[in-house]
């Protein structure tokens, strides 16, 4: 036998909201030998708008087909230039995508969009994890499992969202019933992937993961599943027929949902029957290929974060306010997977640059980079600014779209470096409140992984990161985390690894460089992140008794004293 042959690697297929990327892995590394990206064709930038409604996006569902297609066979031909990689060496795939993004499907598990019928319909196109039509039906959900006898909502930090299963597809009942009623089932993006690819498509008996279900639907063995048929009747009636289309069970990702089919192995260049993991959401498979476990905190970091950890299945857990989930099972098999995170990081970094940064900064490149050079060069507490990082709403604790950003202390002889040292500085507060609440119920976190694109280009953010947190800030080995997650999984299914942390042990890692904590910017940034406290508590709840009168005067001081001890310094 070969040397080639004998080399083991698997597929992770990694779908964005704009993209899908494959990505090949070795089995006994994890080193990325090819990767390739296909742009979903349809709409501005693979999305579906509607003019009339700006809360509206869908997605075609032809392009995630088209898409595993060609970045699948984009992928296996650079891996076989100049490498030991052949097709018949690839022994396992994994899928993860965006959700909640559930697609109403007919009875032979195909999304309504492709009858002819449906092409011209919106409502029978994907319902992309970002369409907020459904606000209205998200609220009235919170508001109805609020009043039962049900612990719906204490899974999913007590408010359901309308980003998930439910208000969407009451949403669509409402304002789009001939859709609705055409559909014999809805399933999720990362269940029809899996399920599409190995002829396993049966709206009713399709393997359903429990990343999808448990985060997105309120299912939760606690109470049997999906929530009763009289509580969702009592919503509307015709989710009772959902309900009874949706499988009874669900599965973790280390379990297949089938072979890949010979039709789909023909077009992409691989044998027939390599096994197929159970599908999960991108960042639950990111925290994955970040190497998460107990004790370690996972931030995937774009426009906003998201925030997972793990927590054993044999030892207590607290139903924890404000998280966005606490789910068996759907990060890693025996644990509880967590997850939280921030409504806008990079978004709020972007907003100042594109509508405030002074033309100075932008006339000499990147004015992300001009503005850090002299961002780090501040000491924390010498801006005298403190700001909120509510610019997009509060997903993490609060959980409320309706707040909004704010930035305190600003003086005539405010620099633009200034605020953007506070912005930054306000997304590592809203870091820091995040881990509180979950330490504050049990879960203890003593690292920090940090995924994506401002991790991997902005130490300057990392460091106050560490500085505000004091905790060890670490960067992920790999850029691609989520496919590489995918991966990990297919190459359980497909034998190389007993279990996923053991291909964890192999397949991740992080970078050399780590941004540790230092002892006098902690003390400062403790004295700030007091103030912000009372900002957050004054502005985000409903039962603040302290006042904020203080809040100018102490930022005044902490500057001055910041300043004299630069001067004594010197």
């Amino acid at each position: 036998m070969s040397e080639s042959i004998k080399k083991q690697y698997t597929i992770g297929v990694d779908y964005g909201t704009n993209s899908v990327r494959a990505l090949i892995v070795d089995v006994s590394n994890g080193a990325e030998i090819a990767s390739a990206v296909f742009d979903y064709p349809s709409g501005e930038q693979g999305i579906l708008l509607d003019a009339k409604d700006p809360h509206l996006a869908r997605q075609n569902p032809a392009d995630y087909i088209e898409g595993f297609y060609a970045s699948v066979v984009s992928a296996i031909e650079q891996a076989a230039v100049g490498s030991e990689f052949t097709p018949e060496s690839v022994i396992g795939i994994g899928v993860d995508t965006t959700g909640s993004t559930p697609i109403p499907v007919d009875r032979d598990g195909l999304p309504l969009s492709m009858n002819p019928e449906f092409e011209d319909d919106l409502a029978a196109y994907a319902w992309l994890w970002k369409d907020h039509t459904s606000a209205s039906e998200a609220a009235e959900i919170t508001t109805r499992a609020s009043e039962g006898d049900e612990a719906y909502l204490d899974k999913c930090g007590g408010v359901y969202s309308s980003e998930w299963f439910w208000a969407k597809i009451l949403h669509c009942k409402r304002t789009s019933p001939r859709v609705f009623e055409a559909a014999y089932g809805w399933v999720e993006l990362a269940d029809f992937v899996p399920g599409f690819i190995t002829g396993n498509l049966d709206p009713a008996n399709i393997p359903r993961g429990i990343c999808a279900a448990g985060h997105k639907a309120m299912f939760h063995p606690d109470w049997g599943g999906l929530p009763s048929a009289p509580f969702l009747n009592q919503l509307d009636a015709g989710l009772a027929k959902v309900a009874e289309h949706y499988r009874a069970d669900t599965s973790t990702c280390d379990e297949t949902v089938g072979g890949l089919t010979e039709a789909v192995a023909k077009r992409v260049g691989l044998p027939s029957g390599i096994p197929v993991a159970v599908g999960a959401f991108d960042a639950h498979m990111g925290a994955v290929g970040a190497g998460v476990k107990p004790g370690t905190l996972v931030k995937i970091m774009g426009t906003s974060t998201c925030d997972i950890t793990v927590w054993p299945l044999d030892q207590p857990l607290a139903d924890i306010p404000g998280v966005c989930g606490i789910v068996p099972g759907s990060v890693l098999p025996g644990m509880y997977g967590l997850e939280a995170g921030q409504s806008a990081v990079g978004d709020i970094f972007n907003w100042f640059v594109r509508q405030l940064v002074p033309g100075n900064h932008s006339a000499t490149g990147d004015p992300h980079v001009s503005l850090t050079r002299e961002a780090e060069k501040l000491r924390p507490g010498e801006s005298g600014l403190l700001a909120l990082d509510w610019n997009n709403g509060n997903r993490t604790v609060l959980v409320d779209p309706l707040l909004s950003g704010l930035v305190v202390g600003q003086t005539l002889h405010t620099t633009a470096a200034e605020m953007y040292r506070a912005l930054v500085e306000a997304t590592a507060f809203g870091a820091l409140t995040i881990i509180n609440r979950f330490e504050s119920y049990g879960v203890k976190i003593e690292e920090v992984v940090n995924c994506g694109g401002i991790a991997e280009k902005n130490p300057m953010v990392m460091q106050i990161y560490a500085d505000v947190c004091n905790r060890p800030m670490k960067i992920s080995r790999s850029a691609q985390t989520c496919a590489l997650g995918a991966a990990i999984f297919g190459s359980v299914v497909g034998g190389a690894h007993p279990t996923v942390s053991a291909a964890q042990q192999k397949m991740t890692g992080t970078k050399e460089t780590v941004f540790y904590p230092r002892e006098s910017a902690v003390k400062v940034y403790a004295e700030l992140y007091r103030l912000y406290e009372q900002l957050h508590d004054a502005f985000g709840t409903s039962n603040s008794t302290g006042g904020i009168d203080n809040v100018m005067k102490d930022l005044i001081a902490i500057r001055r004293r910041v300043s004299e001890d630069a001067n004594e310094s010197c």
